[in-house]
């Protein structure tokens, strides 16, 4: 049989266990809250990033229609994706869209800029493109 301790030491045992404590559940929340942020503002950032995806790959879609058409040129193609991204595009920072790599039977558009970020310092660009034939007159 073990021998117990007086009254008094048990009863100064357990205060000093329960002071102990004091105050963990403060910094265990301070800490679980950093965590919950991040995670809060990832999310945003990832939201953020698709949608400029979506609306860049639009404007070339928007572009490679225009340009595609029977009597159009690229320079119609580039016009109407700018015009696009003017009315749509402010998630798409500095865009710029060019022709680059159409030939006389096909067009391709491509977007190119960068997206709004939460974190100062932290670039992510977005590039995308879309191609599409040129539509033309042939004798069967």
């Amino acid at each position: 049989m073990r021998a117990r301790a007086p009254r008094g030491l048990r009863t100064f045992i357990r205060n000093r266990r329960l002071r102990g404590e004091r105050g963990a559940a403060s910094v265990e929340f301070a800490v679980l809250a950093l965590v919950v942020l991040a995670l809060v503002f990832t999310a945003i950032q990832v939201g953020l990033y698709f949608h400029a995806r979506k609306v860049a790959q639009s404007a070339a879609r928007q572009g490679v229609e225009a340009g595609r058409q029977f009597g159009a040129s690229e320079g119609d193609g580039v016009a109407q994706a700018q015009t696009f991204l003017n009315r749509f595009g402010s998630s798409v920072r500095g865009a710029s869209v060019s022709s680059a790599g159409s030939t006389t039977e096909e067009i391709r558009i491509t977007v190119r800029g960068s997206v709004a970020t939460l974190v100062p310092g932290v670039t992510l660009d977005v590039v995308q493109h879309a191609d599409a034939p040129v539509e033309r007159w042939t004798n069967p």
